[in-house]
């Protein structure tokens, strides 16, 4: 890895993978009504699983969150810094 890919990291160490249970697990504490629809996450999930900066297959390099519960949340966006210009996740 290099070193401005080690940098935009913060956190994402093989050390601190999560399992699919722990990430079930927050899933499942998530209200209702804070979630987005299953097709705009899938649509989410698939912009990330396509995104250079997904570490493990689970974290963001840029903010460091575990995508699959950033990308369910109504209320956020997708990190990368490019996505305020072009925005990877859709409305």
């Amino acid at each position: 890895m290099s070193a401005n890919r080690a940098e935009a990291c913060k956190g994402c160490t093989s050390s601190v993978q999560v399992t699919d249970a722990q990430i079930e697990r927050l899933l499942s504490r998530i209200k209702p009504e804070d979630r987005i629809d299953d097709d705009r996450y899938k649509m989410r999930l698939e912009a990330c699983a396509s995104c250079e900066s997904l570490a493990y297959g689970t974290t963001c390099m840029h903010c460091g969150c575990l995508v699959r519960l950033r990308a369910s949340l109504k209320a956020e966006r997708c990190p990368h810094p490019l996505s305020q210009v072009r925005p990877k996740w859709p409305a």
